[in-house]
């Protein structure tokens, strides 16, 4: 393939479109009661996934997914020529310990909530180089753990404010590779490939860390929404595209508090997106009847929603161009507790809808 090329100041736009060849989500029962209940692969009634901790649990789901995508893809653990995949704890245990079972080579990423863009980042980058033919991206979070890595243990009951958001029981998982997706009506044929249709990431936006100064880690969205707000616009000033341009853009999981920062930020440079903007944490819960307060986060809330809902619509074409901007707020325990602000951030990955002969 030919390699991807500099746009700009933060962006790539690759020369041959990368491939999205395959796409899993396996998320949590609550989840699975929201809006997109028949979307996602599989919805699992056991929060501890067979396991007796909540972390192997989330080791368990992220497995699963990640297993689930390369057998889509008609392919083995062993095809996969590298993996890049992250969560939200400490060292990211949930993946290594999930994955490498798995025996892929393997890079452990954080990126807070927006560790699935660092990784379609990074693996399409990847393939474009010719440094592996088939790259699966992964990511997950479970409600429990995320409680008990960042606020309280589940038995302590600690209320939580109207700003919060609900961390997502979830994971996602995508092979990327320099091939379309096999076509259907033929052996190991691809639920993304969809009358001559599939998808490819055809450019990326390298998000910045964005500090406002914002330190209360019960608003997520505010602390993120200045970082989803620079990158949409970077990408917009590198490609010399207006929002227009696009079908949707879809931010990972600001919830209520944070779309409507990023719509004021946006507004005060003379942008509207109001009219194509859809929030993974928004879509994944049914906030009048789940009482999610603000709306869902995590990183398994983005991976899934784009598994599930946003991918095959651009498989079908109803959606052609989407502007993906998974977001997440860079805090640790030792951070918080020190009285450090909560940076953002955001990157920014454009899936297109390719036509093929």
């Amino acid at each position: 393939m030919k390699p991807a090329a500099q746009t700009g100041k933060v962006s790539l736009a690759f020369q041959e479109p990368v491939y999205i060849q395959s796409a899993a989500s396996i998320v949590g029962k609550k989840e699975g009661e929201g809006p997109l209940r028949d979307c996602f692969d599989m919805v699992s009634e056991d929060p501890r996934f067979g396991t007796d901790t909540w972390e192997n649990a989330e080791s368990t789901l992220q497995k699963e997914t990640a297993v689930l995508a390369i057998g889509k893809a008609g392919l083995k653990p062993s095809d996969i020529r590298m993996a890049f995949a992250g969560d939200l704890l400490a060292q990211t245990i949930a993946s290594s310990f999930g994955i490498a079972d798995m025996g892929i080579p393997f890079y452990g990423l954080y990126g807070a909530c927006s560790t699935i863009g660092e990784s379609l980042s990074l693996g399409a980058m990847s393939v474009a180089a010719g440094y592996g033919a088939h790259i699966l991206c992964a990511t997950s979070s479970h409600f429990a753990t995320a409680e008990k890595e960042f606020r309280f243990p589940l038995g302590y009951g600690s209320q939580r404010p109207l700003s919060a958001t609900w961390t997502v029981t979830g994971s996602g998982a995508c092979v990327l590779g320099n091939n379309p997706p096999v076509p259907e009506n033929t052996e190991n044929a691809s639920p993304l490939r969809h009358e001559n249709g599939c998808v490819a990431v055809t450019a990326l936006t390298t998000g910045t860390v964005v500090d406002f100064g914002f330190r209360d880690s019960m608003n997520m969205g505010g602390c993120m929404a200045p970082a989803a707000c620079d990158t949409i616009c970077r990408h917009l000033t590198d490609f010399d595209r207006k929002p227009s341009d696009y079908d949707a853009i879809i931010t990972g999981d600001l919830g209520v508090v944070g779309q409507r920062i990023l719509f004021d930020l946006l507004r005060e440079k003379g942008l509207s997106i109001s009219s194509i903007h859809h929030d993974c944490g928004l879509l994944i819960f049914d906030n009048k009847s789940q009482d999610t307060h603000s709306g869902g986060s995590g990183c398994g809330c983005a991976a899934s929603v784009l598994a599930a809902f946003i991918l095959p619509r651009i498989v079908t074409g109803q959606w052609k161009r989407v502007l993906f901007v998974p977001t997440g707020a860079m805090l640790s325990k030792v951070s918080f507790n020190e009285g450090e602000s909560v940076p953002g951030i955001a990157h920014g990955i454009v899936l297109e809808h390719i036509q093929l002969s």
